[in-house]
């Protein structure tokens, strides 16, 4: 059998953004995907960072697709909540794309600081500039990052670094560590503005 070609390689990896994400995950972690869609993010970090752990997915489609990738996920409603979990049961808790989905968000945010030692959360920036522009052109963001039209679109929820700040002050997390995201790049320079991904390390103050 021949090996991967290089372009099946890269075609396998994650995206730059869920690349600079995986960074923050120390090797050997043991990991709690919340919305883990896929697999593919988990699958990098056990198979490039020597981690373990289980996603968490309602889809039924992709929970089959995480089956295939060989990441144990559990289907649950991230809705009814993380009770199942002990307390620092976990390493790494992970919240990818999925807070912005969520109706009890703030809960969940408690969840995952309770759950694991560290929680990483990212989700779309609506301060990013493009966004800022689109309003006041009086229209809704349609961006990579956001790519629905207003009236089918899955987030239920907007926000920017600004919103999390607070959201993490009056939750009483501590951020570890704050950055945006652009195109796989960090941004710490004025990110609230200049990248379109939210992303931020926390634990329990």
């Amino acid at each position: 059998m021949s090996a991967p070609s290089a372009a099946a390689a890269a075609a396998s990896l994650p995206s730059p953004d869920l690349l600079s994400i995986a960074r923050l995950v120390p090797q050997g972690s043991r990991v709690l995907d919340l919305g883990c869609g896929t697999g593919e993010l988990l699958a990098h970090l056990i198979r490039e960072r020597g981690c373990s752990g289980y996603g968490v997915e309602i889809n039924d489609a992709n929970v089959q697709a995480c089956v295939k990738r060989g990441v144990n996920v559990i289907q649950l409603n991230l809705e009814e909540g993380l009770a199942m979990f002990a307390d620092a049961s976990f390493d790494v808790v992970l919240q990818i794309d999925t807070l912005q989905h969520l109706r009890n968000a703030e809960i969940m945010l408690r969840e995952t600081a309770r759950v694991g030692r560290m929680g990483i959360v990212a989700f779309p920036n609506f301060g990013h500039w493009p966004n800022r522009l689109a309003v006041l052109r009086g229209r809704m963001p349609v961006t990579r990052v956001l790519p629905y039209q207003w009236y089918d679109t899955p987030n239920i929820r907007v926000g920017t670094l600004q919103d999390f700040e607070a959201l993490a002050l009056k939750n009483r997390l501590k951020i570890l560590d704050q950055f945006g995201l652009q195109d796989g790049k960090e941004v710490r320079w004025w990110p609230n503005a200049r990248a379109s991904r939210a992303v931020f390390r926390f634990q329990r103050a």
